[in-house]
């Protein structure tokens, strides 16, 4: 079996980079209707949701980067927690049938890239690296 604990720290830069990228389009179909508008959200939005959507957009594009990687990722985590336990858990106990499965695993996710930080890959890592 090959050593692949040597991988961790590209593999975590990978989820990074898809999550934080998954993460502004939400963001987008808020703001832009980019690529298309979000199911179920009103137009014109709420205040609640445009700085839902801020979160998502610089937030995402914080973690894409991995610049301010845990903080942005804490932050983060916590809008998905705020989601799910006021949009999709008071519709039932059951993401597969509330459809919170999403935000559950963003939530978790990001609280992953709170202790594991960007990894390898990330602006983070970098400048710790600069003289």
């Amino acid at each position: 079996m090959p050593n692949l604990t040597v991988w961790s720290p590209r593999v975590l830069s990978f989820l990074r980079i898809v999550a934080g990228l998954l993460f502004i389009e939400h963001g987008l179909m808020k703001l832009a209707h980019f690529p298309i508008a979000q199911a179920g959200a009103p137009d014109p939005l709420p205040p609640i949701l445009m700085a839902a959507a801020a979160i998502e957009m610089v937030g995402g594009a914080l973690i894409a980067v991995g610049l301010f990687t845990r903080i942005a990722a804490f932050i983060c985590a916590g809008e998905m927690a705020v989601a799910y336990f006021t949009a999709h858990f008071p519709q039932s106990v059951w993401p597969g049938v509330n459809q919170g499965g999403e935000a559950i695993l963003y939530c978790f996710i990001f609280l992953y890239l709170v202790f594991g930080g960007g990894g390898e890959w990330s602006l983070d890592a970098q400048l710790r690296k600069a003289p």
